[in-house]
């Protein structure tokens, strides 16, 4: 979210609404908002601990020993962050749904290293807004 934290103008010019969904019990989100709310922040972060949605639409993977480890390591406690024990987290994903609630650009990487550069991001998002570039009956 950081690196499209700096789209969140543009795109709420456009007409856009953010939402983020995170593996994080609602204090910790919290927690979370409290400080990004000091850097501008003004979209909504919404609670996924039991990663339903992120199963429904795709996104989840588990972690795997080795990777939990390393994030312990880094002071990245899954089980305290979630409350759950299921190691789950969502791969990078972005959804651009229309007002119609059809989706219009999709982005997911099973690598969860691999992050969606922004641009690209602004400029679906501009597409979408297009509804010839998205009309499958053109």
């Amino acid at each position: 979210m950081s690196q499209l934290q700096g789209l969140e103008p543009e795109l709420t010019s456009l007409g856009y609404e953010i939402i983020a969904l995170a593996p994080d019990k609602p204090d910790e989100i919290s927690k979370m908002m409290d400080q990004m709310d000091q850097s501008g922040r003004g979209y909504t972060v919404l609670s996924d601990q039991e990663m339903s949605a992120a199963r429904a639409f795709g996104v989840s993977f588990t972690v795997d020993e080795k990777t939990r480890e390393n994030l312990t390591g880094f002071g990245i406690d899954l089980e305290a962050a979630s409350g759950k024990t299921h190691h789950q987290l969502p791969v990078p994903a972005v959804f651009i749904a229309g007002t119609d609630g059809t989706l219009r650009f999709t982005y997911v990487n099973p690598d969860y290293r691999i992050r969606i550069h922004p641009d690209v991001v602004l400029a679906a998002a501009k597409a979408a807004l297009d509804p010839e570039s998205w009309n499958p009956k053109h």
